[in-house]
């Protein structure tokens, strides 16, 4: 009993995923979509996320091993009820203060469903819909439903991210959240970003793009894509606003949000009982350009 004592109280202490945005998360089992050259791999239990993209036999994605496992680090997850941070996790809605649990550091990131196991509702060769019952607790006090539609193409992935509000009104903000492995070349040309302040958050107002390494929320209507190789990956999604990450040695992420991080403070929207917000997100495969290569 007494050798069995320590190693009961380690797993009671072991930080969940809910609580910490930097602890573990497994994979857990893998569902593959497949079309033609692009292999999808969803793992369900796993925040609803994408756990690898492979086309023509290249992996696009940061592997969950690659990153010690955790929750924040790899494949391409949900976003949802909100994107990004929340500063300290403090917002106002209808003239109430509420104070979401704090992730990472000090502040509450990318919402409550990457965190979760999502439902799988329907599945066959190459598509899927999941869906998420969003909490009405102290990690999210609204309630609604999530639900993700993935649909794989021979050259094209095609992701619909939705929030129902439920009962109550909501705020929310979506994004997807895809952890590249590094590419030779990002291609990137946005007319204006969010700064981030002393708290290293999205402030206003917004200013004209500084040079990288970024980590920073853009406002971009043109073209954006990767190079890796000889493939060029193009991304495309209903939305303004894109959030890209490239300090890191290892990857590049590269995230369309319907709103800037602290969305609900900067850009606060609202969904009233049964309404819905959605999110199209498309990445499609062509072969790049000798141009391109070569200046990789």
């Amino acid at each position: 009993m007494a050798a069995s004592g320590p190693s009961i109280l380690m797993a009671l202490e072991a930080p969940s995923p809910k609580d910490d945005a930097q602890a573990p998360l497994p994979a857990g089992r893998l569902y593959w979509l497949r079309a033609g050259a692009l292999e999808v791999a969803l793992a369900p239990e796993a925040g609803g996320r994408i756990a690898q993209i492979r086309y023509d036999g290249a992996d696009w994605l940061v592997r969950e091993q690659e990153v010690g496992g955790a929750a924040i680090g790899w494949g391409c997850y949900p976003m949802v009820p909100w994107a990004g941070r929340i500063r300290q996790g403090r917002f106002s809605f209808d003239d109430k203060r509420y104070a979401l649990p704090t992730n990472l550091g000090a502040h509450a990131i990318h919402g409550v469903g990457f965190s979760r196991p999502w439902r799988v509702d329907s599945l066959d060769a190459s598509s899927a819909l999941l869906s998420l019952e969003l909490p009405e607790d102290g990690y999210w006090p609204f309630g609604g439903r999530a639900t993700q539609a993935v649909h794989v193409l021979p050259d094209r992935l095609e992701l619909r991210l939705a929030v129902q509000a439920g009962h109550k009104a909501m705020p929310p903000v979506l994004g997807w959240h895809p952890w590249f492995r590094k590419p030779d070349q990002l291609l990137f040309s946005p007319s204006a970003m969010y700064p981030r302040d002393g708290e290293g958050i999205a402030a206003l107002p917004c200013i004209a793009p500084t040079p990288g390494p970024w980590d920073d929320c853009f406002i971009n209507q043109a073209e954006v894509a990767l190079v890796s190789g000889a493939q060029r990956l193009e991304l495309r999604a209903d939305t303004d606003h894109w959030v890209v990450y490239d300090g890191a040695a290892h990857a590049t992420c590269v995230e369309p949000q319907t709103g800037p991080p602290d969305g609900f403070t900067l850009m606060p929207k609202r969904l009233e009982s049964g309404q819905t917000l959605e999110l199209w997100f498309e990445l499609r495969w062509e072969m790049a350009p000798l141009y391109e290569r070569n200046d990789a």
